[in-house]
């Protein structure tokens, strides 16, 4: 695959930073916490969004976001993603106009739903018309040591959490191979939203597929988390967290196999069955 030639920036914020605090004993300590920028995406001259972001990787987030709000179809449309920290925003430059009559970039930006979403919040265009489109590779598959693999590796990453708290993770682990259980990408944000579309970027970047990869996610997985993962080509969601009624459906509908509450040595294991090998005590059909 022959990618496109990109203008990027490489404007990477500090992720922590530190600030006194006084502890239980009255002592004053010096304590990390984790960033928080404003991010406005303008998409040719046109203002979008202002995000609020940990500013860890601002150019993947934009290209993320406009991927998975299904505003631009293609990475070739891009030609550059310039960051500006001293204006807080982010220029997406799109190769000429006529990409937005094509992709029908006004008309999607003129109809939004509200989510639940924290730090974003926002969907452009009706995404839901568009799920049933996907399709997800049935032959994919989830061995239960994969599974307590990618745990157990997320658990070791390092990672802001561990410093400062306040934020989300998300990673994208290899399934193929002798790899599989890898993680390939791994990015911290303000909110999970965030999180995601910065590897959705990456993965747009890099000319990645989703097909045979597991998306492991901090957060817990609401209809538009469920929605970015489907988008991405990924067949496999897991959460250390729980989910949400929508979040349920929407993945039973797209054929996700979703686990959450993975902690540990525990998990559940909520839909698509059929992709999970757990031995024969598997009960779920």
């Amino acid at each position: 695959m022959t990618l496109p030639s990109i203008q990027l920036t490489s404007a990477a914020r500090p992720a922590t930073t530190e600030v006194d605090a006084v502890n239980e004993k009255g002592e004053l300590v010096a304590t990390p916490i984790a960033g928080e920028h404003p991010l406005t995406l303008y998409l040719d001259k046109r203002e979008l969004v202002t995000l609020m972001t940990l500013g860890g990787a601002p150019e993947a987030l934009a290209l993320g976001y406009l991927r998975n709000q299904r505003i631009v179809g293609s990475i070739d449309h891009i030609e550059s993603v310039q960051v500006d920290w001293e204006t807080d925003c982010v220029v997406v430059t799109t190769r000429g106009r006529d990409f937005w009559e094509r992709d029908g970039i006004e008309e999607r930006l003129n109809k939004r739903t509200v989510t639940t979403g924290c730090g974003q919040g926002t969907v452009f265009g009706d995404l839901m018309d568009e799920i049933d489109s996907i399709r997800l590779p049935e032959d994919a598959r989830l061995t239960v040591e994969v599974l307590y693999t990618v745990m157990e590796r997320v658990r070791k990453h390092e990672s802001i959490y561990k410093q400062a708290g306040a934020v989300h993770g998300c990673a994208l682990c290899s399934n193929a191979g002798e790899d599989r259980g890898e993680i390939l990408y791994f990015v911290e944000d303000v909110g999970r939203h965030n999180a995601v579309d910065a590897i959705a970027g990456r993965m747009w970047l890099d000319g990645v597929t989703g097909g045979d990869k597991i998306f492991y996610t901090t957060g817990r997985l609401t209809s538009e988390m469920v929605i970015k993962c489907a988008q991405m080509g990924i067949p496999i969601l897991l959460s250390r967290s729980g989910l949400t009624q929508m979040g349920h459906a929407i993945a039973r509908r797209t054929g996700i196999t979703m686990i959450g509450r993975c902690q540990g040595r525990h998990y559940l294991l909520f839909t698509g069955a059929e992709r999970f090998v757990a031995g024969p005590t598997t009960l779920l059909a």
